[in-house]
């Protein structure tokens, strides 16, 4: 999710073609969740997780190219995901969309390409497509409807060095950052298209943070004293798209901006964690707790600097501009249920993420988002997981206030701005190592906080690694 602008502008898509489209794809999930066989595990040590190249003849790498580079430190991954997702109820108009997202990505260890013991470099870009953007155009949200939704465009996301030290106990990285690849984010919670960076910061923080589709200049230390404990600090470039009017990816189409020169912006997280290993008989545990700070201008959502209201038409209507801004936050994932020989991930686990931004300044004042996964709990379909996910956004009280002034002044009816929530359903579906497919079902209370009727929006995703 970035930023509160709702009201996009895409051609309205052939929606007899796309139901159809829409109605085939729906079959066949349901054909391979009743069908299909369990896969064996990916015997492949040089591809991040599962890969689609385990069931490729010689691994998909029948001249030992890919084998050959990983032995000299050289690593590569291709992800492919794709969505298709139609708003069927409400919001702000019915319609269908395809979206879609290649992720390449490279890393280089220069123990093994040149002896430098620590020294990693990663590299990654995104080439994204769609035919609409379901939360923008559609449902006219604020929340996380798909993660992967974005500006149509080639583009750079994260280019940086890393130095481990201190044994490997520390790190220092510095390059082209995500802020949301580290920061306030919860790992198990990725199976939910709704997962990722919080509303709360995505809204708040200039051109929605250094977070997907956009990256950043910046450092950060991650310190781990013990095993169960670790120490993060990063210092990004406060602005990623720079200031200016419309939308921030288009102010940064291609992740190019390098900019340096905006007041920064400083997050700072602990994080621990118990039962993690395959060995742990426990059930598994992670806490984050978590702040940032930005040294910028932010602008009052009530009162104008000449004393009056924002609202009142016989005041300056400029608002009172504030100094710095912060936000904090909290995580926990909680594994409730651990079979016999299962890892951290495996059984039944809750997650939850809550966080606070002062309402003076900022649109969205309290976010809270929870669920619950089922992983491996399917007999004979060890690698399938589902469950339920609630996202809840708090539009702040300043913002509210300023509805009532307006409505005050103007003596018309107006709307009196509130939440956002969503509710995620999904299952994922392992095909084969590395090739997954996932049905959801989406719900959406007060769209924007009460702009649009509450949305219902159906669909999938398949998601292909190599």
């Amino acid at each position: 999710m970035r930023g509160l602008s709702v009201r996009g502008g895409h051609g309205r898509p052939s929606a007899s073609q796309k139901q159809l489209h829409l109605l085939r794809l729906i079959g066949a999930w349901i054909t391979v969740l009743l069908l299909g066989a369990p896969a064996a595990a990916n015997p492949l040590e040089y591809t991040a997780g599962p890969s689609i190249a385990s069931s490729l003849p010689a691994n998909g790498d029948p001249a030992g190219i890919r084998k050959s580079l990983a032995d000299r430190g050289v690593t590569y991954n291709l992800t492919y995901i794709n969505d298709v997702l139609a708003n069927v109820r409400g919001g702000a108009r019915r319609g269908v969309i395809d979206q879609g997202r290649l992720d390449g990505s490279m890393t280089l260890d220069f123990e093994k390409l040149a002896g430098w013991s620590g020294l990693s470099a990663y590299g990654n870009f995104f080439q994204i497509h769609n035919t609409g953007r379901i939360r923008r155009d559609y449902v006219g949200g604020i929340n996380t409807i798909a993660a992967i939704e974005a500006v149509p465009a080639t583009r750079l996301w994260e280019l940086w060095l890393e130095q481990k030290f201190w044994n490997g106990k520390a790190s220092l990285k510095i390059g082209q950052l995500a802020g949301d690849t580290e920061f306030f984010g919860s790992s198990i919670s990725s199976l939910f298209l709704q997962s990722d960076w919080a509303t709360i910061t995505a809204a708040n923080l200039p051109s929605g943070g250094p977070a997907y589709p956009l990256s950043t200049p910046g450092v950060r230390l991650k310190i781990d004293p013990t095993d169960n404990l670790s120490l993060l600090a990063a210092v990004f470039n406060g602005d990623p798209a720079g200031p200016g009017p419309g939308d921030e990816q288009f102010r940064n189409r291609h992740g190019l901006n390098f900019r340096i020169a905006d007041p920064p912006l400083v997050i700072a997280e602990a994080q621990l964690r118990t039962n993690q290993g395959k060995d742990d008989l426990g059930l598994a545990r992670t806490i984050k707790l978590g702040g940032w700070t930005h040294f910028g201008k932010f602008e009052d959502q009530r009162h104008a600097n000449d004393g009056t209201l924002l609202a009142d038409p016989a005041g300056s209507g400029k608002p009172i501009v504030r100094s710095g801004n912060f936000g904090i936050y909290g995580v926990v994932e909680q594994q409730i249920y651990r079979p016999k020989g299962g890892d951290a991930e495996s059984g039944i686990s809750l997650f939850g993420r809550i966080s606070y931004s002062p309402g003076d300044r900022n649109p969205v004042s309290f976010f809270a988002d929870g669920g619950i996964i089922f992983s491996g709990m399917v007999p004979g379909r060890p690698d399938d997981k589902f469950g339920a996910s609630l996202l809840y956004a708090r539009i702040s009280d300043s913002v509210r206030a300023f509805d009532t002034d307006r409505i005050a002044f103007s003596g018309m009816l107006g709307v009196v701005h509130d939440h956002e929530t969503n509710l995620e359903l999904t299952y994922s579906a392992q095909i084969v190592p590395g090739w997954t497919v996932q049905p959801v079902l989406t719900y959406v209370w007060h769209p924007s906080g009460g702009d649009w009727p509450n949305a219902l929006v159906i669909g999938g995703r398949s998601i292909w690694r190599f």
